[in-house]
């Protein structure tokens, strides 16, 4: 009942703009440092590198969302250009995920898949490929939509099913052939439109890996759960699903004696990285996530 609660704390802040604000001028404190990678491009280059050494691959993510005006979503479409820019400049292995609303998907949709556009531009000339993250349930079908038109165009672009809404294992099998990052999902929505119990988010988890995954489909399954990247390994194992056909993905600062020990069993390991100073409603829904999250922040905090 008291996790239920703090969950349900952390997922308000995580939507709260005062708090957000406020939290762009405090910087990465109270353990934010730990899982985002710095403010800068330039402190998020010099984390992948380090991974890469290690011979991790990366995906960054350049904090942001529900912006609200045109102005910000054109700011942050020059970043995210920016950053595969730098990327390709560095020759470090990362992709680039982004957020639909940081790109003025709540302003205009036409306006949103400009920006959209450009960006995958800028990922094609340098042989890269984009994640569109997949926010709140209300921003689901326009997120896939969005998807389809873009993918008329271009190949190198993918989005994220989470596994707690009921339609997802709809979904996967109507985007068979399109690189999908499978999670189990991590904001608060209604039972009339998701799960609400832990074993059957998990029993559903599977159930579309398995799906992607038989479908011949390249598929990223984002889970810190031991448990079910056993499972995994064991479902492609038995069905001869070969290794380049997906990857197990963490989030940076996370599990990261599991990411070490997959890369040295052979396996494809992509860490998500976050950067920027838009940290707060990110790092809010990490503590929401799991109970041990609150322990790692406030260890990070007093120990600055």
């Amino acid at each position: 009942m008291l996790a239920e609660v703090s969950k349900n704390v952390f997922l308000y802040a995580s939507q709260s703009k005062g708090l957000n604000k406020a939290a762009k001028k405090w910087g990465l404190r109270f353990g934010a440092s730990q899982v985002v990678a710095g403010d800068t491009i330039e402190s998020a280059i010099k984390k992948v590198q380090e991974l890469n050494k290690k011979g991790l691959v990366c995906t960054l993510d350049h904090l942001g969302e529900f912006v609200s005006s045109r102005e910000e979503a054109i700011e942050a479409t020059e970043y995210n250009v920016k950053t595969l820019e730098a990327i390709a400049k560095a020759g470090v292995n990362s992709n680039l995920s982004v957020k639909m609303t940081q790109l003025g998907l709540d302003i205009d949709r036409d306006f949103c898949v400009k920006n959209m556009r450009k960006i995958l531009k800028t990922a094609k000339k340098h042989n890269n490929f984009v994640r569109i993250d997949m926010e709140d349930h209300a921003h689901c079908q326009i997120t896939l939509d969005i998807l389809r038109e873009l993918r008329q165009t271009y190949d190198n672009v993918g989005t994220v099913i989470q596994a707690y809404l009921y339609r997802a294992e709809q979904d996967v099998k109507e985007l068979k052939g399109v690189s999908l990052r499978l999670v189990k999902g991590a904001y608060k929505e209604s039972p009339e439109v998701a799960y609400q119990e832990k074993g059957e988010v998990d029993e559903n988890y599977m159930r579309i890996i398995e799906e992607h995954l038989l479908s011949g489909s390249y598929t990223a399954i984002a889970s810190h759960d031991h448990h079910i990247i056993a499972r995994v390994k064991e479902f492609a194992q038995k069905h001869n699903i070969p290794r380049d056909q997906f990857e197990f993905q963490m989030l940076y600062g996370f599990r990261t004696d599991i990411q070490l020990s997959l890369v040295q069993e052979g396996y494809k390991m992509r860490v998500y990285i976050p950067f920027g100073n838009d940290w707060f409603g990110y790092f809010m829904r990490r503590l929401a996530e799991r109970p041990q999250n609150v322990a790692f922040a406030l260890k990070g905090f007093f120990s600055k």
